[in-house]
């Protein structure tokens, strides 16, 4: 509906006459008659004043929509905020999975670093001797360690070598160390 219409319908709504605008306005009847025919239309003020008249905003008098345009603003920015929540929960469950890998990751590499450290051997008795001088070596993976007829720093030097997470790894540290000086090990 156009402005003039809308003006029209509106005076006959409120059984005033275009004299009795004309008059509450300040303009001439012919004036109020112009603007419903579409021949002019009012300036801002006659118009704030035609929406007192009238008892409507002046929005709805010069039909402009402004609930169409806010719910489409409002529509839109909940478009938005549906996306973005979508993204972020996107994220944190790409966090979350991240998090639970590392978890097993560690879970894994300790339980697999344990196995490796450890031999099927937990303790060894080595009987060895150099020049004629016999030597009884005892290892175990409690950190046990015992070296008869070993001289003080024999004994520091042995306990040196010895891994004891490895026990066949000390063994043959020992034994090397033995045939090194030229002696021999059972």
């Amino acid at each position: 509906m156009n402005l003039g219409d809308k003006l029209l319908k509106l005076r006959k709504e409120a059984k005033l006459s275009q004299e009795n605008v004309a008059e509450i306005l300040g303009v001439t009847r012919q004036t109020v008659s112009n603007w419903e025919l579409n021949q002019t239309t009012p300036d801002l003020e006659q118009a704030k004043e035609l929406s007192k008249i009238y008892k409507i905003s002046l929005d709805e008098l010069v039909e402009n929509d402004v609930k169409t345009i806010l719910t489409e603003k409002v529509s839109n920015v909940e478009k938005l905020s549906g996306i973005i929540i979508k993204i972020l929960k996107g994220i944190g469950i790409l966090i979350l999975i991240y998090i639970i890998f590392i978890i097993i990751a560690i879970i894994l590499f300790t339980v697999v670093r344990k196995e490796s450290n450890q031999s099927g051997i937990k303790s060894a008795t080595l009987t060895c001797s150099i020049e004629n001088n016999e030597y009884v070596i005892s290892i175990g993976d409690d950190k046990h360690f015992e070296c008869f007829n070993c001289n003080k720093e024999m004994n520091t030097y042995l306990k040196d070598i010895t891994d004891w997470a490895n026990i066949e790894h000390s063994v043959v540290n020992v034994r090397k160390y033995f045939t090194d000086n030229g002696g021999t090990c059972d």
